[in-house]
């Protein structure tokens, strides 16, 4: 196809996280490649090194030469993110009707907390959890309280309870933020857990919203479950986007869906969040999700690939480092409490290595101790990292 930049692989390419070399990458001037030195190997944020789904080039090209660079409008990305529910997670309860276009997944869990919550309402939260989670319900006036996961890295349904039940007996309007997947430990919620979170919820009145993000990104053998396909979740409130399992973060667009019970709650989101997505965006994300499914799978059986590749490495470099490889997300979460580095070994990899991974401590109770690896790149840098990783130790 002329014009194709050449980064763009051809439909039968096996794996697109081989595509991409280190030169091409440091041409980026995304977050990932520009904070940092270029002696250090970059694998910390969420962003990954591979070149665009076909179909989502198309798409933004398209709107490039059509100068389809207008204000957001319609139900399309909607429509395709019922689609792909429908066909991937075998869920038919995503209702176009109860659905929203917001900035992304972020603001939308700041817009969905204002509709459920007050300011000085408590959100509660599982630790070690995305790092944003904490600044950004506080900075709208909520009080993070911590429900820390269980030790295998899974939802504490006890302490959750505890949580629930102690924020019931106070005033005001207690939120749940729930990370599902789990970031970063990469937990899938079974449809058991959930049903117990919701009927949780509606024991202790809390609402619950929901960030999906990393849906589309489950390892074989795990099956994502929408939370609001559970029984007692009607009132729940779901954040979903094709960003990160297309790698389309600089593309602003999310979906905000809401249970049949909370169809009240979204219609009061006010009418200016919805100028926030951008309309390329949207079109992108669209396409990835009624167009890049093949794309998608060649991604994941590469990721398959590198969490296989990370633990062996890790069992013959540095064997003391405890890595269970999630059943979600591109991310793996290691305990290297036993190196002896201190509460934060991400510093000491990254001064003494010169490799970038981040900070458990920024995660919240139960990260001290623990970095997170980005499994979304070459097998060739992720053997470079732990030999890096291995060297500072020396």
């Amino acid at each position: 196809m002329d014009g194709m930049p050449h980064d763009i692989p051809a439909p039968d390419t096996p794996n697109p996280l081989r595509a991409l070399s280190l030169e091409r990458l440091r041409r980026r001037t995304s977050m990932k490649w520009r904070t940092y030195p270029e002696d250090v190997l970059p694998l910390w944020v969420a962003e990954m090194d591979v070149p665009l789904a076909e179909p989502v080039v198309r798409a933004v090209r398209e709107a490039m030469e059509l100068g389809d660079t207008g204000y957001p409008a319609g139900t399309a990305y909607a429509e395709a993110l019922a689609a792909f529910a429908a066909e991937r997670w075998a869920w038919e309860g995503l209702a176009v009707e109860r659905t929203a276009i917001v900035p992304d997944v972020m603001m939308g869990i700041v817009e969905m907390l204002k509709l459920v919550s007050g300011p000085g309402d408590p959100v509660v939260v599982n630790s070690p959890v995305y790092p944003p989670f904490f600044p950004f319900v506080e900075n709208m006036g909520r009080k993070v309280v911590e429900a820390p996961l269980g030790a295998d890295g899974r939802l504490d349904l006890g302490v959750l309870e505890d949580t629930f039940g102690r924020l019931s007996a106070g005033a005001g309007r207690p939120a749940y933020l729930l990370c599902s997947p789990q970031n970063p430990t990469g937990a899938v919620h079974t449809a058991d857990e959930l049903a117990a979170v919701a009927a949780l919820a509606r024991t202790y009145g809390i609402r619950v919203v929901v960030d999906e993000i990393h849906a589309p990104l489950t390892a074989p053998g795990a099956n994502f479950v929408p939370y609001l396909s559970v029984p007692g979740a009607e009132n729940g409130l779901s954040l979903l986007s094709a960003s990160k399992a297309w790698n389309l973060a600089g593309l602003k667009a999310a979906v905000a869906v809401a249970g049949p019970e909370a169809a009240d709650d979204l219609a009061r989101l006010p009418e200016e969040v919805g100028h926030g997505p951008s309309h390329v965006g949207v079109l992108a994300h669209t396409a990835a999700l009624l167009e890049g499914g093949a794309w998608l799978d060649a991604l994941l059986r590469g990721l398959d690939d590198n969490r296989r590749l990370l633990a062996g490495l890790l069992a013959e470099h540095l064997p003391a480092v405890r890595y269970t490889p999630g059943q979600a997300t591109y991310l793996a979460w290691l305990d290297c409490r036993a190196l002896g580095l201190g509460g934060d070994p991400a510093e000491v990899f990254l001064e003494r290595g010169r490799v970038a991974l981040n900070s458990g401590i920024p995660f919240g109770t139960g990260g001290e101790g623990f970095v997170r690896l980005n499994l979304a790149t070459s097998p060739e840098l992720i053997t470079e990292a732990v030999r890096r990783m291995a060297s500072a130790l020396g």
